[in-house]
């Protein structure tokens, strides 16, 4: 059985997004492949992201990952909206699932920290209800956290 292809989508795919595709990376690459796109593209990502992913995880971001568009990764089994409040991406089909996340762009470290240990407990339940899909299991402790 091949591994599901899971797409972290926001608009400009340079902070939350690619947070999630490294810690995906990182963190479940066992179970899934992580992808991180955006409807429109910056011109780098995140230095405050890169930045802190180093400091945090020892995950150089820029050395694997750069801003694409949805039309630039391979078609997802799973996509997941970061959040709407920047905008909310059209990728011509629903999201599987919207982790409503703040963009930490131009704020203080401790609101990034907050933002990317949010998005590591995401990956982590994500990664164990793939793992394990019924709804009653009760793996390693972990609850199945409401996902499709």
């Amino acid at each position: 059985m091949s591994k599901k292809k899971v797409a972290f989508i926001c608009v400009h795919n340079s902070c939350r997004s690619q947070i999630a595709e490294a810690l995906g990376k990182h963190l479940a690459s066992d179970v899934f492949e992580s992808y991180s796109a955006g409807t429109e593209t910056k011109p780098q990502i995140n230095q405050d992201a890169v930045r802190i992913m180093k400091e945090l995880y020892g995950i150089d971001m820029e050395k694997t990952q750069y801003s694409k568009l949805i039309s630039d990764i391979p078609a997802p089994d799973i996509a997941i909206s970061m959040g709407c409040n920047v905008g909310c991406p059209f990728i011509g089909r629903a999201f599987d699932d919207n982790w409503g996340l703040e963009d930490p762009t131009g704020s203080e470290d401790q609101v990034f920290v907050e933002i990317i240990r949010e998005i590591e407990k995401r990956i982590l339940q994500l990664k164990q209800s793939l793992i394990c899909p019924d709804s009653t299991c009760k793996c390693n402790g972990w609850f199945r956290v409401g996902l499709f």
